[in-house]
């Protein structure tokens, strides 16, 4: 497909030295530009840090189930508290 694309200055730098450094032509370097930034990057994911929380003190098949009786029970305690 033949199209026209206007690329602001510095996208236009950044093709040119993308052809230089791969010796490659505009259009090709246009196109692997075009398909490297459509794939996910890993290099881009977050990685936090990792802590060892030991074993679990309450049954997490029910985790949600738990998380919803306390938001209920801290609610309750705000409600009941004098304004």
């Amino acid at each position: 497909m033949r199209t026209t694309v206007t690329l602001d200055s510095d996208t236009e730098q950044l093709v040119r030295a993308r052809m230089e450094a791969k010796g490659v032509s505009f259009k090709q370097a246009i196109n692997d530009a075009i398909r490297d930034g459509s794939r996910p990057r890993a290099d881009l994911a977050f990685a936090g840090p990792v802590y060892d929380m030991g074993e679990p003190t309450v049954d997490l098949t029910k985790a949600t189930q738990l998380a919803g009786a306390l938001e209920d029970a801290d609610l309750r305690d705000w409600l009941a508290a004098p304004q």
